[in-house]
């Protein structure tokens, strides 16, 4: 038996009603490919085990006995997977027609390609930015202070958000969100899977910083599409997963950045992190606008939350 073009990995922590609607959205919309899909759930207790179980006995379940987060659990999916590419897709998506096959086509004709993730866009439609650069200093202050959201084109943030990137043009870039994500097999067999040091935050930088150390492109592949809500579970407890955040981004700048400077630089920017942490916390608590992640085409929050 031939193994399958693409193994779908859904990593789903009580979202029930979002990931049926994700995965009718998924056998709905591909054809012309050989897929298999596998949902992950992270222990949760709304019963999405039973629904997936019920209504799609087509799909793999992978039961976490606890909760571990985003990086393991799709680590998990991945060795489970059989398919000559895996792609990990968060479960607050809808997957547009014929993405998957365009990505798996686009893989298939650019064997150089490590990775690649799609167009991203927002219920409304408008275009949610998905595609960052490896950054320095100054773009995390002006970013901090939230430039990008008084002054959208600003020369400072603008590198690190790619705004100015063409939206329907594919394009080989540093880093893209693995919220649609698909990866050749031979990249996690060679490079590894996601960095479980991480839980959620800065997975995805880390991942494609590791890629990019051994020389292995990623790729933004406009012509498939996936809708995403984003940020519905983090948004409900914003200043924990600020927190997180930062944590994360210490835990980033600490084993693949901070390696290369001195002590004094290391502990300078220990004191940054420490201060946009709080300032992040404070804006949040703060103000109406109750989203932890707000960068250029993020999604709105829901009414109510």
């Amino acid at each position: 038996m031939s193994c399958p073009d693409l193994s779908v990995v859904v990593a789903s922590y009580n979202t029930r009603d979002l990931l049926r609607n994700c995965l009718r959205t998924v056998f709905d919309t591909t054809a012309g490919i050989e897929l298999e899909v596998i949902v992950v759930d992270d222990c949760s207790p709304d019963d999405s085990c039973a629904m997936v179980e019920a209504e799609f006995p087509n799909v793999r379940l992978i039961r976490n006995p606890e909760n571990v987060r985003y990086a393991k659990t799709n680590n998990a999916g991945l060795r489970a997977a059989q398919g000559r590419y895996g792609l990990l897709l968060n479960s607050d998506t809808e997957v547009q027609p014929d993405a998957f096959r365009t990505l798996v086509e686009f893989m298939d004709s650019h064997p150089e390609a490590a990775a690649a993730g799609p167009k991203l866009i927002n219920p409304d439609g408008s275009i949610q930015h998905c595609v960052r650069s490896f950054t320095g200093l100054w773009p995390m202050v002006f970013q901090t202070l939230n430039l990008h959201l008084v002054w959208p084109n600003n020369p400072f943030t603008r590198p690190y958000y790619n705004t100015h990137l063409d939206p329907d043009e594919p394009t080989r870039v540093q880093s893209i969100g693995t919220t649609a994500f698909i990866i050749r097999r031979s990249t996690w067999e060679e490079v590894g899977m996601l960095d479980e040091r991480f839980t959620l935050a800065f997975v995805d930088l880390a991942y494609c910083h590791r890629l990019a150390a051994s020389d292995k492109p990623v790729y933004y592949v406009p012509h498939a599409v996936v809708l995403h809500f984003g940020s519905q579970s983090i948004n409900q407890n914003g200043v924990r997963e600020i927190y997180l955040q930062h944590s994360a981004l210490r835990l980033f700048y600490d084993h693949y950045v901070g390696v290369r400077h001195g002590p004094i630089k290391r502990v300078a920017v220990h004191g940054c992190i420490a201060i946009r942490k709080w300032l992040k916390a404070l804006e949040f608590r703060l103000s109406r606008d109750k989203r932890v992640l707000k960068g250029p085409g993020a999604p709105a929050a829901r009414r109510g939350t």
